[in-house]
């Protein structure tokens, strides 16, 4: 069953009309699912009886699951989450003064193999689903409490986000969507270890914020850490 949490507004729209519903009711569920954070097509008590037994028969809403919960002294929550194949993600809720900042995960593994990264030397699994990035903000936002919410969204976990980049961006779009997350473009960053055609991509396409993980001043030490870099060296990223 399709998981509604994968689907863009546009593709909530087709589905609802293959229901033979009307196309504007897709903003409706869109809201309950990105913005609510409902759990189930019952809560969405705006929508008819009859078009949430539609939902519920076509549709599932995904739960994730906390395997591990980790607290620091400083109130940092490191989280261990399993996805329905039975791989395993972790993000990361970081307190700094007034800011509350998720570190969401992009991929499960990471291709890249970077010297210093204890993801990369476990390998590469697979990208992530815009559900399975969605859901790291509801399942971190559910453990706040009552007033508390996360302000800033840093894609800086476990993988490489552009090499994701499809996801990476119906994620995006939905994060910084006003009837989606909500969040400021200005307070969400993509971290990149350096892939040029999507740097320049991702410019054109949002306008959230670009952070770039150099490590190093010149190419042979970055090469040496960072085998990107011989693809894309510094020249040509930092032209980017």
């Amino acid at each position: 069953m399709q998981n509604i949490k994968d689907l863009t507004l546009s593709e909530i729209e087709q589905g609802l009309a293959s229901l033979g519903e009307k196309p504007y009711k897709a903003l409706q569920v869109f809201a309950w699912v990105f913005h609510g954070g409902a759990g189930s097509f019952d809560e969405m008590t705006n929508l008819s009886k009859e078009l949430r037994e539609k939902l519920k028969a076509s549709f599932c809403i995904s739960r994730p699951k906390i395997i591990v919960k980790q607290e620091s002294k400083d109130g940092t929550k490191k989280l261990l989450l399993e996805l329905e194949d039975k791989n395993r993600i972790e993000c990361v809720l970081i307190p700094e003064g007034n800011r509350l900042t998720l570190c969401v995960s992009s991929q499960a593994g990471c291709p890249l193999d970077c010297a210093f990264c204890v993801t990369g030397s476990g390998g590469f699994v697979r990208d992530l689903k815009l559900s399975e990035m969605a859901d790291q903000v509801f399942v971190a936002q559910s453990l706040l409490s009552h007033g508390q919410k996360i302000t800033n969204l840093v894609l800086m976990g476990m993988g490489e986000p552009l090499l994701n980049y499809d996801e990476v961006i119906k994620f995006l779009n939905i994060a910084t969507h006003q009837k989606g997350m909500g969040f400021a473009p200005k307070r969400v960053t993509v971290s990149t270890s350096g892939i040029v055609p999507m740097i320049e991509r991702l410019s054109k396409e949002t306008k959230v914020n670009l952070a770039v993980s150099l490590n190093a001043t010149t190419d042979e030490i970055r090469s040496r850490l960072m085998p990107i870099n011989k693809k894309y060296p510094l020249k040509i990223l930092l032209d980017a």
